[in-house]
């Protein structure tokens, strides 16, 4: 009897063998050998949905989105309706930016599997990203019973409300992904946003203030924290930070607004109306502007 562990050295163009060593490859994160093993599967048993399936993650493990995507394609044309296969190319159409296409397989992937925690979570996060966010607070919710304080579901699932305006949800979502993932630069930076919609001015500032070490120059963050410290009347610190956001998102309405409210202020009427005026120009006829205009003028 030959040795098991040399069974390629005696049939090197065996299918059954090449397969199983992909999958040991597979979890060994060897994904370059694993490919090279698929791609001779691939030769000698053509249009096969499970190597299809198979070649297409390890292509997305290899960041190869386009070609993950074929093989994905291929293989729900010979394999149709396979979990495994509408989840996989799911992840691969989110990192194309393909979400329309991704909600649509987690959708098919959905009825097959249902209560699975994956589908659950990443259609939550599609539907956030579609700005869907009522749909997308259901499916992460579920998630959150099947898989209780999950950093990023928590993440998410925080986001969304703060875009629905729960805010007191929010903060408690934050407060336990802290628990799980500290110095994490996204909480902090929600967080922050959180504790100045809750006018906890001080909290917000201390949030805004790690965010910004780990992740320097974040227009969210240092706009969040302009406006924070335009409500402490840190009006310096506000126009410091507001200049660096208009570098970095040049003609952004709301900037331009608060830094010219900082500016009347700091009695620097000229800059304050220039800012302004460049306002009125992208939202024509704003009664918020008008008024402050007056003011300054």
């Amino acid at each position: 009897m030959k040795d098991p562990d040399k069974s390629d050295v005696f049939e090197p163009n065996d299918a059954f063998t090449l397969k199983n060593r992909v999958n040991v490859k597979r979890m060994l994160k060897e994904y370059q050998g694993a490919l090279e093993d698929l791609n001779k599967v691939n030769v000698l048993e053509p249009n096969d949905a499970f190597t299809l399936r198979i070649r297409g993650d390890i292509k997305y493990m290899l960041h190869d989105y386009r070609g993950a995507l074929e093989d994905l394609d291929n293989a729900d044309v010979f394999g149709p309706n396979h979990a495994f296969t509408l989840r996989t190319r799911a992840n691969v159409k989110y990192m194309l930016h393909d979400f329309q296409g991704t909600l649509k397989d987690l959708n098919k992937a959905d009825v097959l599997e249902p209560n699975h925690a994956f589908i659950l979570r990443t259609r939550g996060d599609v539907k956030y990203m579609l700005h869907d966010y009522q749909r997308a607070l259901e499916d992460l919710n579920k998630v959150n019973v099947l898989e209780s304080n999950d950093a990023f579901t928590l993440r998410i699932r925080a986001d969304v409300k703060r875009m629905l305006k729960e805010y007191q949800g929010a903060l408690e979502d934050l407060d336990k992904a802290s628990v799980l993932e500290p110095n994490h630069a996204f909480i902090l930076r929600t967080r922050g946003n959180v504790k100045y919609m809750l006018h906890d001015y001080q909290g917000a500032l201390e949030d805004l203030d790690k965010a910004n070490v780990l992740e320097p120059n974040n227009a969210f963050t240092l706009k969040t924290r302009g406006n924070v410290k335009r409500m402490l009347k840190e009006y310096q610190g506000a126009l410091e930070d507001l200049d660096k956001v208009d570098v970095l998102e040049p003609n952004d309405a709301f900037t331009l607004k608060t830094r010219g409210n900082v500016k009347r202020m700091l009695k620097e009427y000229q800059g304050a109306l220039e800012d302004l005026d460049k306002v009125d120009v992208l939202e024509l006829n704003n009664t918020f502007i008008l008024t402050i205009c007056g003011d300054v003028q």
